[in-house]
């Protein structure tokens, strides 16, 4: 699994993205059930609301060989801000589009 993890742009400062990370080696959240090893093709942000880069992030990490997008969840859940996305079914609806449906969507990495 190559996956490009989309991160909320507010997050950024309060957090360095090691839940994310864990999730992903100790295959909990978005990632349990998941046997094939994890490689990480990019970990960008959302661009700031309402999302406005996470298709075009998405589509870019796409080329670049990922096959799985996650939100994280600083976007779905509002961890650790405690502010969930006012925007990420929306964004994630853009994304899906913008990909096509050949690429695996996840929600909140843990």
């Amino acid at each position: 699994m190559k996956v490009g993890v989309i991160r909320c742009m507010q997050t950024e400062d309060a957090c360095p993205g090691e839940g994310c990370f864990q999730a992903m080696d100790e295959r909990f959240g978005a990632f349990e059930g998941i046997d094939e090893d994890i490689e990480i093709v990019g970990f960008v942000s959302c661009g700031g609301c309402p999302g406005k880069k996470a298709a075009f992030r998405a589509k870019n990490m796409v080329k670049r060989g990922a096959d799985t997008i996650v939100f994280s969840s600083c976007i779905t859940n509002g961890t650790p801000i405690g502010y969930p996305c006012p925007f990420a079914k929306k964004m994630r609806t853009v994304v899906e589009k913008n990909v096509g449906g050949a690429i695996r969507i996840l929600d909140h990495t843990h």
